[in-house]
């Protein structure tokens, strides 16, 4: 079989921009590679492999039954042995409602999936204690302006599909008796009392006794007279120390230097378990994102691996994807973060990202390993889908009325959360809605990542309206098709077509749904989709951007949505969240860090270029420029404002400014090692940001590490293995470098000029041939002089 890599198969396959000082081939079992593109763990044979190294330009690469890569001088014999399983995926232009229109120079082809058998369910209906049972009322039918034409239901998802002899996997749903370790009547009587400025700050502590014997002991010791509950908190509770970051720079620190250093900041080594703790405890070391926020945290860490991969500190990147599978393994689902109290709910399915960064490194034995893990993440997202009948909904899925199959959140409780149990008692008080409804739906928003947002909003400004389980998202849906195409390509790895092509079939029936429903041609973007009102909402987002991150999306698609992205989302600073300005924090006039990722690296792809390099131009400027002033990296910042402020702006939310911060750090770094000669026109606008180094750490035609699109890259069977750890290379000592852990903020202000200018026109720098030929295996590409 042969797979012609389209233009921007580099790309597609994301070979990281490593620093020159520490890039080298990575050698396992006699396969050296700088990709997946190149081979899998071992699987190449020494032959083919020196035959595809011998060639300066790829255009093809040919996949035999043992997985052999042949390039010039193949067998004939050879290529025509193709197992079943690289036939899974075939290329082919697609219909999306706006016309058949030809492929445009450098897109790449989408995939079609050969007719294949039913799959067995999905899994078996979510309990009812975690589920609003299945109902028939207020699936609405109304597609999305644009024509798009009703998706075909996909083979195996029929509403009325029967059980077959062989279930498959059912990963154990969450209910609403999550472990507590304490009881919710002392949680609300603290938060009430404002024991503690946060909330979160209770909920985290450790107490003396199980759960059960505090809250007997509470109820006796406050009916006594004079009992005082802070008295009663201090006695029975260890409170955890809040390691807030306070970081005093060096005088010639550079914010590559303080990215790099940071890393021991954030990191935490593996957990011991301790009685009565809320803390899920890991096995592996792990990243934190900083601030509040001192445990690991599911969708924030794949941005931070980003860093940590570009750092090249494989070993901690690895172990994180080893604690999310642990997660899963135990729970049946990676919760919203490592605390008991997450346990009802997750964040968007990002593990498989996590995979595609990985097997960046390890080859296509990643696939193969965490298959089981990956398998077991989408029963839990897509349980109790094959009971529905068409217009009812349960738990996390929601069967529309054509039989389409689209996600949303949820969480599997509906009381006030813990970590912000005053907050929404607050909140309860300003409705007359049931409350356990309200509840649930801020509930559903912490999992969507995006808390709060006028996304989730009914009147597109008032909290107390918030209605996210009615809600079909962009993004969600966009990353359930990634997540259907890697259970194909790693069932492909495994040598399982059958099942491979089931998936596959999935996700084109999830793509052709979100073109009905999500898309709007007239607005020229995708929407969250209200499956009640049977209407798509007004709010532009940052989400809009997603399906051109997954290279879901048609060039004419991307077009659309680049425009919309300029017009309604780009600031000063870069891209705000929305075009509304609420008060809640994803929400204008924030920028925050994985929304400006997921936008540049999918109008890169899309060939969008001038666009993304002006969002990354004005998003490195607001960055440096707020690192040069205070000294540290941020969760978000304001980018409407024309002055930047060492804060970051206002903030808004239920919380203050957060610093530290894993994903801008993780992110940070891919952007300078991207977009060299933007990060040389921001540093030159921010000197005391600089870089002592005189050595680019970019390498040309590499570009941001994003995903695996599964039907660019050649199949190799597989078989789960470890994988040994590489090396770290050499880096300053961070010992004595002012970085500390501290409980009270110290950050020193660096006065420096104004750097938002308007952004110049610079396009990625790309190395002679990059937008037409994947990069060779093993091989250093020409550097500029800049790089030099």
């Amino acid at each position: 079989m042969t797979i012609t890599h389209p233009p921007s198969a580099a790309a597609a396959l994301y070979p990281h921009a490593r620093p020159a000082s520490v890039r080298r081939q990575v050698r396992v079992a006699g396969c050296a590679f700088g990709g997946v593109l190149a081979c899998g763990v071992g699987l190449m044979p020494p032959a083919a492999l020196a035959a595809t190294q011998a060639q300066a330009e790829i255009t093809t690469h040919t996949v035999t039954a043992t997985g052999a890569g042949s390039g010039a001088g193949a067998s004939p014999a050879a290529s025509s042995a193709v197992p079943p399983a690289a036939r899974l995926l075939v290329p082919v232009t697609p219909s999306i409602g706006l016309g058949t229109a030809a492929q445009a120079p450098g897109t790449p082809p989408r995939t079609t999936a050969l007719p294949v058998a039913p799959l067995p369910p999905i899994g078996a209906p979510a309990p009812s204690v975690a589920a609003e049972p299945p109902s028939a009322q207020g699936a609405g039918a109304g597609p999305g302006a644009g024509g798009a034409p009703q998706p075909a239901a996909a083979p195996g998802l029929s509403p009325a599909a029967s059980a077959p002899a062989a279930p498959s996997p059912v990963a154990s749903a969450p209910t609403g008796d999550t472990p507590q370790t304490i009881p919710d009547a002392l949680v609300g009587a603290i938060g009430a009392a404002h024991v503690f400025p946060d909330a979160k700050t209770a909920v985290d502590a450790i107490p003396d006794a199980p759960a059960d014997e505090i809250g007997r002991e509470f109820e006796e010791a406050r009916s006594r007279p004079g009992f005082n509950l802070h008295d009663f908190v201090m006695q029975h509770f260890a409170i955890a120390p809040t390691k807030s970051l306070s970081y005093r720079r060096r005088p010639d620190e550079s914010v590559m230097e303080y990215i790099d250093g940071m890393w021991d900041v954030l990191t935490r080594k593996a957990d011991i378990s301790q009685a009565h703790s809320s803390l899920l405890p890991l096995p592996h070391d792990y990243v934190v994102p900083g601030g509040r926020f001192s445990e690991l945290y599911y969708w924030d860490s794949y941005f931070t691996m980003i860093g940590l991969f570009e750092s090249q500190r494989i070993d901690l990147m690895r172990d994180m994807v080893r604690d999310m599978a642990s997660l899963i393994d135990r729970y049946g689902h990676i919760p919203n973060g490592a605390r008991a109290y997450y346990l009802s709910r997750s964040e968007p399915p990002a593990f498989a990202l996590m995979v595609d960064l990985l097997a960046q490194h390890d080859g296509q034995v990643a696939y193969a390993t965490y298959l089981p893990q990956l398998r077991r993440e989408y029963d839990y997202w897509m349980q109790g889908a094959d009971a529905l009948q068409p217009g009812q909904q349960n738990a996390h899925v929601v069967r529309l009325p054509d039989g389409a199959l689209m996600n949303r959140y949820w969480d599997a409780r509906d009381t006030p959360r813990d970590e912000s149990y005053p907050q929404d008692v607050a909140t309860a008080a300003l409705t007359d809605r049931p409350h356990n409804e309200l509840w649930r739906d801020l509930r559903a928003g912490s999992e969507s990542g995006w808390d709060f947002s006028s996304r989730w909003l009914a009147d597109g400004r008032t909290l107390a309206t918030i209605h996210t389980t009615e809600l079909l998202p962009v993004d969600l849906n966009a990353l359930m098709a990634h997540l259907e195409q890697a259970l194909a390509y790693g069932y492909a790895v495994q040598g399982d077509a059958t099942t491979g092509q089931q998936f596959s079939a999935r996700a084109n029936a999830r793509i052709a749904a979100m073109n009905q429903y999500l898309w709007s041609a007239d607005r020229k973007g995708y929407f969250d989709y209200d499956w009640k009102a049977g209407k798509q909402t007004d709010i532009v987002s940052g989400a809009m951007a997603m399906p051109l991150f997954l290279r879901l999306a048609s060039p004419d698609q991307a077009r659309l949505v680049a425009q919309t992205v300029q017009d309604k989302l780009l600031k000063h600073g870069g891209l705000t969240a929305t075009d509304r300005t609420t008060g809640q924090q994803w929400d204008a006039p924030n920028g925050w860090a994985p929304l400006e990722w997921i936008a540049i690296k999918g109008l890169l792809q899309y060939h969008q270029d001038k666009l993304a390099a002006d969002i990354a131009y004005r998003w490195m400027s607001r960055v440096i420029g707020t690192y040069e002033k205070s000294g540290v990296l941020l969760e978000k910042y304001d980018v409407v404002a024309t002055d930047i402020s060492p804060q970051g702006g206002k903030g808004g939310g239920e919380y203050p400014m957060q610093i530290g911060f894993g994903w801008t750090n993780g992110t940070l770094i891919g952007l300078m090692n991207r977009f060299p000669q933007t990060t040389r026109l921001v540093l030159d606008h921010n000197p005391l940001a600089e870089q002592q180094s005189t050595e680019s750490t970019s390498q040309n035609g590499e570009d941001l590490p994003s995903f695996v699109d599964y039907s660019q890259v050649p199949v190799h069977k597989a078989a789960p293995s470890s994988v040994a750890p590489s090396p770290r290379p050499a880096r300053p000592a961070s010992a004595g470098d002012g970085r500390q852990a501290a409980t009270t903020p110290a950050a020193a202000e660096v006065p420096a000029p104004a750097n938002d200018t308007a952004p110049p026109t610079v396009v990625p720098n790309r190395e002679p041939g990059d937008a037409t030929q994947a990069r060779t295996p093993g091989r250093e590409p020409a550097r500029t002089a800049e790089q030099r």
